[in-house]
């Protein structure tokens, strides 16, 4: 087999990716899934880091749209994904493959805190590293925050798994004849005003010169793909 196209990874999931067809929470075959795609790559001795959110328990947005104060329904949102990084990691565990979970807000009795080095070190020793609480900051997303720790640790790329494998024209659900771009530059997708993630983590990968490719969770196989450079979803290149 050839070698991966990339050294260290940062997989975005998020929270709703866990439910499956669930209607809230976390569906324990969605993560198997997910855990076994992992799983793959690291046997190519590719280093994990991976960011997810906290949608399929709480959102902030949703929450403050409701009448509840942002700063608190984004906390909420944080201690979510961080519910979500737990389960995650002892999947993983039960996998065979040792995962650490980092918090950006502190809950020593259950998880460790994010410290940069420390995270590169368990990278480097061939550890999945999962990181929870978004940025530890009310009012930014994980996508953000997957756009921060990928800068942090020297990932080679943000990979955005999605329900849609890859960035397209237009809404392929509404728009039979939508096409997928195989690639863009960042200022192409700024031009065309595509969706790929929210405009700060946007712009972080664009001035840290951070990849990003956006594929579908849920096609066979398409994690491998990406990590080893075929044509799968959508690369956005600087």
């Amino acid at each position: 087999m050839s070698q991966p196209a990339y050294k260290r990874i940062l997989l975005k999931l998020s929270g709703e990716a866990l439910m499956g067809d669930d209607a809230y929470g976390i569906n324990r075959e969605v993560v198997a899934g997910i855990v076994r795609d992992v799983v793959e790559v690291t046997r190519l001795g590719v280093e994990v880091g991976v960011v997810i959110g906290g949608g399929n328990i709480f959102r902030g947005m949703s929450g403050a749209a409701s009448g509840m104060d942002r700063a608190t329904a984004d906390y909420m949102g944080m201690l979510a994904t961080v519910m979500n990084a737990m389960a995650l990691a002892d999947a993983f565990r039960t996998a065979g493959v040792n995962a650490r979970v980092q918090s950006a807000l502190r809950i020593d009795q259950v998880v460790e805190p994010y410290i940069r080095g420390k995270a590169i070190r368990y990278l480097e020793e061939g550890r999945v590293v999962i990181f929870g609480a978004g940025t530890g900051n009310p009012f930014f997303t994980t996508d953000t925050a997957a756009a921060l720790r990928g800068s942090e640790i020297g990932a080679d790329i943000v990979l955005k798994a999605t329900k849609v494998d890859g960035i397209y024209t237009a809404d392929p659900k509404k728009d039979p004849s939508a096409t997928r771009f195989q690639r863009i530059s960042f200022d192409e997708a700024i031009a065309r005003n595509l969706a790929v993630m929210d405009a700060t983590a946007f712009a972080l990968c664009r001035d840290q010169r951070l990849p990003i490719n956006v594929f579908s969770l849920f096609k066979p196989g398409a994690l491998l793909r990406v990590v080893m450079g075929e044509d799968e979803g959508t690369l956005v290149y600087c």
